[in-house]
Order: C-alpha cells, then structure tokens, then sequence
C-alpha cells in the first residue's frame, strides 16, 4: 500500500485545484493576457517598422490574422497542456480501478477458500453480521445473506447459550486491551448439528469512534472429537470403558475427603467375578471380553448417578458410593449379586454362560478412616466372600478403637 501513497496525493491535488471552472477560468485569463499584451504592443512596433502609410495599413490587416493565428497557437498549447494532464489522471485512475478489481477478486477467491469463515461484523448483543465470506454454508448451513443484517437469524442465535456471555467478556477484556481474542465455542448449523468453532478477530475502529468485530472462524469439531478420545483413553478402561485405576482412584480420593470434610458415610464395593478363568479356558478370551463389558454395563445401569464404577484390572471391578450407609450399601451389594447371577451372558455363538460375583463392602468411617484402609477392608471382604463360597456378599469388619495406655 505504501507506493500507491503518491498517487493518490496526485490525484487529490489535481481533483482539488483543477476543477472545471477553474481550468476554464485559466484558459480565458491566458487568452485575455496574450490579447492585451498583442492590442499593447502590436501597433506600436507595426508603426515604428512601417512609417508608410500604406504599408502601415497593409500590416494592420496581416496584423489581424498573426493576432488569431498567435492566440490560436497559444490556446492550443493550454489546451494540450489541459488534456495531458486529464489524459494522465484518467490513465491513473485506469490503472487503480484496475489493480483494485484484481485485489478485490484475489481476496474474493481467498475468503471463499478459508477453511472457515471470515466476518465482519458489529459488536452488539446479536453479532450483526456486515460481511461474511463464501464459507458461511458450508460451517453453518446458511448463505451469506440470510445471515447478513440477520436477515434469517442472527449469529448470537447460533452460538450454545451457555457459550454466549462467556464469549462476550473475553471479546470485552480484548478489546479494552486492544488485543486480539481467540475463542473456542459450539454453535448450532441450519440442519440441528453441533459443531465447534475456533474463532480469532479484533476490533478496528472506524472515523466516528464506532467499533466493528473483524475475523475468521474455524471448524475444529474433528480436533474436539480427538481430545475428547484422548481424555476418555487417559481416563477410561479401554474395553469396558468404565472408570481405568487411575481416574477412579482420584475419584475415591475425592469423595473420601468429602465425606470425611462433611462427616458423612460413604461405601466402597470392592466385586471379583468367581472362576473367571474358567470362562477363558473354556469360550476363549473374546468370550471373556464379552462377559466384562456386559457385567460392566449390569453394574453400571444397577447403581445411582452419583456412583461411581471402575476396573481396577482384570476381573475386579470397584464401585464408591456417597452418602450410603453400612445397611445401604449391603442391600446395593446383594442387589447387584443376584442380577449378574440371574442374568447369563449371551455370547455371539449362540450360548449363555453363567456368572456370579463376590462382593466385599466396606464404609467409611466404620471400616477405614484413610484410602489405604477403607480398600484394604474392602479387598479382605471380598476375599472373605470368595471363601464363604463364592456368589455371596461379606462385610468387612470395623476397625478396632485404639485405647491410650496411662
């Protein structure tokens, strides 16, 4: 932009000073000066070069045709002096339409071919749209005009409601910095699917102080897709996709420091599935695949919301459960016992295989006051299950007072 600077000034200065009236006023006011200087001085040179009579007046009339053909000459060169310069301007202002439509089109074609959308728009409640690009249908579903002006809707109608007022602040805090802001947010398209958005801009400020949004906006639902993957992986047991070790482990860290905070009960069930192995050996390990995630989803569809259900590997399986009493949690355990056992798990081959579980259950605090604890009571119950024969519940047993000794 820098070296069209220039010629703009050219053309301005010429537009200003050269204006119609004022070129036609300068061709009179040379006329009129080159007519005075001729009526000035003509006669008295033609009368000191011919003295005779005769020839004085023989000059006054070939002095009346040098008289046109001098101040023909000198409003033809005014003329040409005048239409150079409209020529020149008129070649310029050729040139600058012409490289304007070329940029115009080179922007036109690199808007339409964002990955998104860019927008220009004002910053009031409703994101009126001044100026979208190409890219609108294809990321929200609607053409350029039925957004623009919010002709169909506006784009604030799009965004999550629980996004918009989020949204708004860090545009604010941007702007009263005089930064750009880059935002993440969900927005409904045309056909009712959701899709996320990365959306960057700025604010630019116009001659009369208002302030306008300018920016693009991205699809990244594929990248969201891939965190939220990555999260459940990091978080998720990959098979069942219950609670992995880790994750339920910082779970029951939690709710073990709330309900100790609030002093409240809070009950663990530690469960192991009886002659797993033999499930293995027998249907092989697709079978007992099939038999984890099935189990899995009885365990989970069988307890509370607030419940939370992990694999802690293998075929032991944990649930912690909040605000739930001794007397609670036995009545859950016994419950979830005798409807994996009532309940034979299909296999693709056509066969069922009976299963049952044992389940240990401690509670917190009358069993365990630390994570160590409470799991260690509930991993010696379920055991004491197993040894009871199996396909049965155990409570483990409370912890002993400790007495100080005078």
């Amino acid at each position: 932009m820098q070296p069209e600077q220039p010629d703009r000034g050219k053309e301005t200065n010429w537009s200003g000073s050269q204006s119609p009236f004022r070129r036609a006023l300068s061709a009179a006011m040379v006329y009129l000066v080159a007519g005075i200087i001729w009526i000035t001085f003509s006669d008295r040179i033609v009368e000191i070069w011919f003295p005779d009579p005769r020839s004085l007046s023989a000059m006054q009339t070939w002095k009346g045709f040098l008289f046109v053909a001098v101040t023909g000459l000198v409003l033809f060169v005014v003329i040409l002096r005048l239409l150079s310069k409209d020529r020149l301007l008129l070649s310029l202002q050729r040139d600058q339409r012409r490289a304007l439509r070329q940029r115009e089109q080179q922007l036109r074609v690199l808007m339409d071919n964002l990955p998104g959308m860019a927008y220009r728009c004002r910053n009031d409640d409703s994101w009126t749209m001044l100026f979208v690009s190409g890219g609108c249908e294809q990321l929200t579903g609607y053409l350029p005009d039925e957004l623009i002006n919010n002709k169909l809707v506006s784009y604030a109608a799009l965004m999550d409601p629980d996004a918009i007022e989020q949204v708004a602040e860090e545009v604010a805090i941007a702007l009263r910095k005089g930064k750009s802001f880059s935002l993440e947010y969900a927005i409904t398209r045309k056909d009712g699917r959701k899709v996320w958005v990365w959306e960057r801009g700025c604010g630019v400020e116009h001659e009369d102080g208002s302030v306008y949004l300018e920016g693009i906006v991205l699809d990244i639902s594929d990248r969201k897709e891939l965190e939220t993957e990555l999260e459940q992986m990091a978080t998720r047991d990959p098979l069942t996709g219950l609670l992995n070790r880790r994750e339920f482990s910082r779970v029951l860290e939690e709710e073990l420091e709330r309900a100790s905070r609030y002093e409240r009960p809070m009950a663990l069930l530690w469960i192991d599935f009886d002659h797993f192995k033999d499930i293995n050996d027998s249907w092989g390990h697709a079978a007992g695949d099939s038999v984890l995630c099935s189990v899995s989803r009885t365990l989970e569809d069988s307890v509370r919301s607030v419940d939370a259900v992990g694999r802690f590997g293998g075929e032991e399986f944990v649930i912690v459960m909040p605000e739930m009493d001794i007397e609670g949690a036995w009545d859950t355990a016994e419950r979830l016992r005798q409807r994996v056992s009532n309940k034979p798990i299909p296999l693709a081959s056509g066969h069922s295989i009976p299963l049952t579980i044992s389940v240990g259950v401690a509670v917190y605090p009358v069993h365990g006051h630390s994570l160590e604890s409470l799991c260690g009571a509930a991993d010696k119950a379920m055991y004491q299950a197993k040894m009871q024969g199996r396909n049965c519940v155990a409570m483990a047993k409370p912890i002993e007072p400790v007495h100080n000794e005078t």
